[in-house]
């Protein structure tokens, strides 16, 4: 794996542009808004300063945390989450950048995917309290619970690449792949693999994994697969590189109360559904194809 400096040195010359980041609540009715409006006027962020629950009031996993009920309160509505971590920024400049290799871009969308997965667990994760024997005295401790493994559902080729680094993350994951195929013409997604389970069991918390959230028909169709198997709007989180306002707007007015953690979010989607500026293809670019 390419170290950090050569990835740092892949992304020199890229220009740096800061811009606000925080959740944002879409509405079906955001579609009739500019597509910078997404960005420029979204509301102060809803993970920030957020006390840590105490260890006295830890408590394992109930069906309310299974549906986000801790995560921010979003009325229904989805949210949309910018970090704002100088890390993720980072990582984002390296994949941008058409001068970086493609052993580096691999690399770099496997570090931008630990991030956003970090993120996106926030107050979500089921865990379980008791007390452990330190070599100085007792401790109370708490742990994610292994016993309810969060569903990753990467979406073939790129979300390979996003999602490489996601079992460092988390203590327990069950991975499902699904294969997607945009037509280069209509495009329209048909599916060429899909390894979901029949049956989801109920409260299953999914992180549905794809770097690109362009025209959205990709990341819609495999999202109403999990619905056809019992999963809820609430029970799943997208974990994207780049999102432009047309996937997040068919999302929003489809599935309300879904949560996306994206890297950064671009303002347009040109003639051939390419993000812009986005990063390209990611599929091709990870695998050098």
């Amino acid at each position: 794996m390419p170290s950090p400096s050569t990835a740092t040195a892949a992304a020199t010359g890229a220009p740096l542009h800061r811009r606000p980041c925080a959740p944002l609540r879409l509405a079906p009715a955001s579609c009739s808004l500019p597509s910078r409006a997404l960005v420029k006027f979204a509301p102060a962020p809803l993970l920030a300063h957020r006390p840590r629950p105490s260890l006295a009031v830890a408590r394992a996993a109930s069906p309310d945390a299974a549906t986000g009920a801790r995560s921010p309160t979003s009325g229904g509505q989805m949210l949309v989450f910018v970090p704002p971590h100088p890390l993720i920024k980072h990582w984002v400049s390296v994949l941008r950048n058409e001068q970086t290799p493609c052993a580096v871009f691999r690399s770099a969308m496997a570090e931008l995917g630990r991030l956003l997965v970090y993120e996106a667990c926030r107050d979500w994760l089921p865990t379980i309290t008791g007390e452990i024997q330190t070599p100085v005295a007792v401790s109370s401790v708490e742990f994610i619970d292994p016993r309810e493994a969060v569903m990753v559902v990467p979406i073939l080729r790129a979300g390979l690449a996003l999602a490489e680094n996601v079992s460092s993350v988390l203590p327990a994951t069950k991975t499902y792949h699904l294969g997607l195929r945009r037509d280069e013409e209509t495009l329209q997604p048909s599916i060429y693999l899909n390894n979901l389970p029949d049956n989801i069991p109920e409260g299953t918390r999914v992180l549905v994994i794809d770097p690109m959230l362009a025209t959205g028909g990709t990341i819609v169709a495999a999202i109403d697969l999990l619905v056809e198997r019992g999963v809820t709007s609430k029970q799943i989180k997208i974990i994207s590189a780049v999102a432009a306002p047309p996937a997040l707007t068919k999302l929003s007015n489809k599935f309300p109360g879904l949560h996306v953690y994206s890297g950064m979010i671009d303002s347009e989607v040109d003639e051939k559904g390419y993000i812009v500026p986005g990063l390209g293809d990611a599929g091709d670019r990870s695998f050098a194809t």
